[in-house]
């Protein structure tokens, strides 16, 4: 096996597949086996090539949708693949003399020989119309390999990334899973790589981008890249930018404002679809979402690309502006564009009017944030997820979390598809402070109402809606009523009391309702998933020659965890410490604790105020002077 021509001795880290290509892996490096799939996959245990096996779900539904997406794909050329454990079409019993019917009618019609038998793709073996595949970062080539085992109807699978190493580790899984014939490494920077394949004919079918952080720097080369009606999979970890934790950092990278909200993590989504849409644009080319995830610590999106300079200019109308109240949340969208039909069957496009709000909020009296733009269609095509969830449904053995990938995208299937972004349950009821009404209620309550709502995949207490935010807060005036508030606790300028004090034009009833429990729900599916092992999360960055994380490393990242708090107190200090401070019950007296009060019960003699009075630093009188063993006052912990 040879490798790749040796650098520098001493090369900087590499970082998403950018780096100089001049590193070489130390031949005594310790490696770990790791089994995903049908992939078997050897990596340094030292943090020199990037691995983290919570995003087995992501590489699993990647592995879904470019299965569909290959039938999609090939069928349109009458070619059937056939993916390892779905049964085959089911054969339809006939008698004798309707064989002998079909056999005339071979005879009489066209020829029946073997090249006119519908052709098929299997897994494994190259198809020379299938599917080119690059994965651009692609580390230990774990997903590449996975492809090459396990989707059918692959020409090819270019498995790129810029580390020496990780292309060195890249070729010694190739020769272990016996993939060498489809899987072709590569080492070069990734956006070089894609901008050398703009050309039609050098198109890649699927690009996929897997980077650490964000992959904002890639994606102008990958708009280009991928073929015409090709999919772009695209994965982001940077979510605390895209969440709102810092607005213009995410405009830099995205072209989009984000604001801190409860509905952050699909806001997240369509600030990416938006991002792409963008830079497709700038080639006459735009965007249709197939499917858009967020899941754990990071976000997922399927998309088609295609050309169209007519299509291009209704992608101003896809966008808009979302104004969000900073006291209840409530939210108004403003598009960019609009369209609007013309005669002759044209389309007509202009700028929008608006904006949709006042300077301050209708309900509260709060000032707006300016968000986006953002995309404002579907996110995902139901009829493409329907078709992904029913090949996982029908051979649930085929991927190792196929039961979240069910309840998944069952939740997706549910959502409205019209209605972008929605509030949460705990949202409402802690504006105006009122206990929490159930889930099933406030749907029931939408619904008896007029109203349309859904759940959302991002959030479990997601309340999906179409009904403005005014019905909203007449719902949660009439639950209000049922649950009082202490007004008098409220402050007059708050927004809790500026809702509460309108009386609701909306009487709501919160009679459960059959249909507000959505199927997935009833049938028990595994739709948010839990913690899927302990300290997950993003993991280290790749590092050339890194250290394996030891169990002291852990330990350490164990005790710092929760942002590196102090640890718990022991009772008896506790008490001691508490002994210190007088006992303002006792004082009034009023306390009836006696003894067993945890504070102090010593009575302030005039001696002692006397003495504490002329002092810079008065010492309260049950305190022991220094060097007794006590604590010393109430700063010291």
């Amino acid at each position: 096996m040879e490798g790749p021509p040796q650098g520098p001795a001493s090369p900087p880290a590499m970082e998403n597949g950018t780096a100089p290509c001049g590193e070489k892996r130390p031949p005594d490096t310790q490696e770990t086996t790791v089994t995903e799939g049908s992939a078997k996959i050897a990596f340094p245990s030292a943090n020199e090539v990037f691995y983290n096996p919570v995003q087995e779900f992501n590489r699993d539904l990647t592995c879904a949708v470019i299965t569909e997406f290959a039938r999609i794909h090939l069928g349109a050329k009458g070619i059937q693949i056939k993916v390892p454990g779905e049964k085959e079409v089911q054969k339809v019993v006939v008698d004798l003399s309707e064989q002998e019917e079909d056999k005339a009618v071979l005879k009489e019609g066209a020829d029946p020989a073997p090249g006119n038998q519908p052709r098929t793709a299997t897994v494994g073996e190259i198809c020379e119309e299938g599917l080119r595949v690059l994965e651009g970062l692609a580390a230990s080539g774990l997903r590449s390999i996975r492809f090459a085992r396990e989707v059918p109807g692959l020409r090819s699978v270019v498995a790129n990334d810029a580390s020496a190493r990780a292309v060195d580790l890249i070729r010694h899984n190739v020769q272990l899973n016996e993939v060498a014939r489809l899987v072709q490494p590569s080492q070069a920077d990734a956006r070089m790589l894609m901008y050398q394949h703009q050309r039609v004919s050098d198109r890649f079918d699927v690009i996929d981008l897997d980077p650490y952080g964000s992959p904002a720097a890639f994606l102008d080369a990958a708009v280009q890249a991928v073929s015409e009606g090709g999919l772009l999979c695209v994965t982001c970890t940077d979510m605390a930018v895209l969440a709102g934790n810092s607005g213009e950092t995410c405009y830099s990278k995205y072209g989009a404002m984000a604001l801190k909200s409860r509905a952050c993590h699909e806001m997240a989504l369509r600030i990416v679809l938006h991002s792409l849409d963008l830079r497709a644009n700038c080639y006459q080319r735009f965007v249709v979402p197939l499917l858009s995830i967020s899941a754990d610590f990071y976000i997922r999106v399927f998309v088609r690309v295609f050309t169209g300079q007519a299509k291009v200019k209704a992608s101003a109308s896809k966008q808009a502006l979302v104004f969000q109240c900073v006291g209840c949340g409530a939210f108004h969208l403003q598009r960019l564009g609009k369209a609007s039909g013309a005669p002759g069957g044209r389309v007509k496009f202009s700028a929008a009017c608006g904006p949709p709000v006042a300077p301050e909020c209708e309900h509260c009296g709060q000032r707006h944030q300016l968000g986006g733009p953002l995309w404002v269609e579907p996110i995902h095509d139901l009829d493409f997820v329907g078709r992904v969830l029913e090949a996982v449904s029908t051979n649930p053995g085929r991927f190792h979390t196929s039961e979240r990938i069910r309840g998944v995208l069952s939740v997706v299937t549910e959502e409205l598809p019209d209605v972008p972004l929605y509030y949460t349950l705990d949202q409402l009821s802690s504006t105006i402070h009122c206990s929490t009404p159930s889930l099933l209620q406030l749907r029931s309550a939408l619904l008896h109402a007029g109203f349309q709502v859904s759940l959302s995949h991002a959030c479990k207490n997601a309340v999906k809606t179409d009904a403005p935010a005014s019905a909203l807060w007449d719902i949660m005036r009439c639950w209000e009523k049922q649950c009082p508030v202490k007004r008098e606790r409220l402050s007059e300028t708050s927004p809790a009391f500026r809702i509460l004090s309108v009386e609701p034009r909306l009487q709501a009833n919160f009679t459960i309702r059959d249909d507000a429990n959505p199927s997935s729900r009833q049938r028990g599916l595994k739709r948010f998933q839990a913690n899927p092992e302990a300290n997950w999360g993003p993991r280290p960055r790749a590092r050339p020659g890194g250290k394996a994380v030891g169990e002291a490393m852990e330990d350490r990242r164990r005790l710092l965890q929760n942002k590196r708090k102090e640890p718990a107190e022991d009772l008896a200090q506790r008490a001691a410490r508490l002994k210190t401070f007088p006992c303002k019950r006792f004082k009034k007296g009023t306390c009836q604790r006696g003894d067993q009060c945890c504070y102090s019960h010593r009575p302030l003699t005039p001696e002692a105020t006397a003495e504490a009075a002329p002092t810079d630093c008065p010492q309260t009188p049950n305190q022991k002077p220094p060097g007794s063993g006590a604590t010393t006052g109430p700063g010291v912990d």
